[in-house]
């Protein structure tokens, strides 16, 4: 099979579990060199995954990946972020912005310093980011940008549910609406420098190490190998043929037909279908 992303240098933030590794995973599959991102190259903060970890499994299935160290809360870290791994690894073709914060807190009570730390995860630092690679993709004349989402963006469906009354998802889903014009608006600002900006999300819910906690544990979770699949879709395209698409995980592979693949590029995974579940609003197309 043909490595569509070969020759190119991807960054990933996030990327020591979850939805960040598997993405990681899948671009390396592509024959992309990745650059992994995290807080920490071999701590976990509490949670189960390092970077070391992703940069193994990467490794044994013949990709290549470098592990960088790198708070994205402190600013200084985040501004010289792109620098640093585009010094490691070449100048930087494709970014993902995944790393986040999901804590959940009613808006009665959701401390100050916590809703501003969910906005500098979701929009100031993808922005911080986004600002710096420009100039190396300008230069390159083509680059990639995938922001990652969330279906929470979507308006709550009446009567509320639990999840909408209770959970106090309100400033995350909030942080991610924003996310899907962000794309939108730098898709438009970019495209004449052949930059393609996209969103995904699940469809659905993909149970990570963060997220669990949120999601019952009956609840029919997605392969998150749909949304790397989706992730990779969007990032070997001129911007002038696929730019300014809000997509999701099930929805995307779908709608087009697209034969998916698990994240060691090569095995097989069953077409995706649209979770009957899933939320009403959301267009299959990403248009």
């Amino acid at each position: 099979m043909a490595k569509r992303l070969a020759g190119k240098t991807a960054l990933v933030t996030g990327a020591s579990r979850g939805i960040g590794r598997a993405i990681a995973q899948r671009l390396a599959s592509e024959g992309a060199t990745v650059v992994v991102v995290a807080r920490s190259v071999d701590a976990s903060a509490g949670n189960p995954g390092t970077l070391n970890e992703t940069v193994a499994l990467i490794e044994a299935n013949g990709g290549r990946a470098i592990p960088i160290a790198c708070d994205l809360e402190q600013q200084d870290q985040c501004e010289r972020l792109i620098e640093r791994a585009s010094e490691a690894a070449g100048p930087i073709d494709i970014l993902v912005n995944n790393a986040g914060l999901a804590e959940y807190v009613p808006l009665a009570d959701m401390p100050i310093d916590l809703f501003d730390r969910t906005m500098m995860h979701y929009l100031r630092a993808p922005f911080i980011l986004i600002q710096h690679a420009i100039p190396q993709m300008k230069a390159r004349g083509a680059g990639w940008i995938v922001n990652i989402g969330s279906v929470t963006a979507q308006p709550p469906i009446k009567p509320y549910n639990v999840f909408d009354t209770d959970v106090g998802s309100t400033v995350y889903a909030a942080a991610k609406a924003a996310v899907n014009r962000f794309t939108q608006g730098a898709a438009a600002e970019l495209l004449a420098s052949n930059i393609a900006v996209n969103m995904v999300g699940p469809s659905t819910a993909i149970v990570t190490p963060g997220a669990a906690r949120y999601i019952p544990e009956d609840y029919p979770g997605e392969n998150v190998a749909y949304l790397a699949h989706t992730v990779v879709e969007m990032c070997h395209l001129p911007a002038a043929e696929r730019t300014g698409l809000v997509t999701h995980s099930m929805h995307f592979p779908a709608a087009h037909k697209l034969d998916v693949v698990d994240l060691d590029g090569v095995t097989p995974l069953p077409p995706a279908e649209i979770p009957a579940w899933s939320h009403p609003a959301v267009n299959p197309s990403g248009e």
